[in-house]
């Protein structure tokens, strides 16, 4: 009988229930503050949140930073959370797009190391391709595997890879 005066009962969430989705929302938060500023940027933040998590990452005081972060929990509530938490999955690299352009951008990489002709590949799927960098670092990509040497040349042309492909998402983009 008393369900039926309080309908209402059943739809409202518990207490319990809403301090774990604050929780949920303040351990949202503390994953931001681990992500460092290019990844942050990535993210499309409201500029609040942003500012309370670079002030979160200045604070060494264990009091003080469990504090900001409530206070970014607290930020949290007014915000959509799911654009973030997409954002972060993409950092994370779940996001199954970005596996597969990571992928995709590898196997160029090795297709280049192997063969220089992938070249012209890239010069058609990116045209602002600096052809020329690139195959310098071939080159020198190619030294340091036969000299034993750290792979930085190596890592460089997957950068420059990720490099093109951005620019080239976002011109495709607009």
């Amino acid at each position: 009988m008393q369900d039926e005066d309080f309908p209402e009962h059943d739809i409202r969430p518990s207490k319990t229930k809403k301090k774990e989705a604050m929780h949920a929302l303040q351990d949202l938060g503390a994953e931001l503050v681990e992500l460092s500023v290019g990844q942050l940027k990535r993210i499309d933040l409201p500029e609040d949140i942003l500012a309370a998590v670079r002030e979160c990452q200045k604070i060494t005081a264990h009091g003080a930073r469990r504090r900001q972060l409530q206070y970014i929990g607290k930020l949290m509530r007014g915000a959509d959370e799911e654009p973030i938490r997409a954002g972060l999955a993409l950092i994370r690299g779940e996001s199954a797009a970005e596996t597969a352009r990571l992928h995709r951008l590898e196997r160029f990489r090795i297709r280049l190391l192997a063969d220089e002709t992938v070249l012209a590949e890239i010069a058609a799927t990116w045209p602002g391709a600096d052809l020329q960098h690139l195959r310098q670092l071939r080159r020198n990509a190619l030294k340091e595997q036969e000299a034993g040497k750290p792979p930085k040349n190596f890592r460089a042309i997957f950068q420059a890879l990720q490099e093109l492909d951005k620019e080239g998402g976002s011109h495709g983009a607009e």
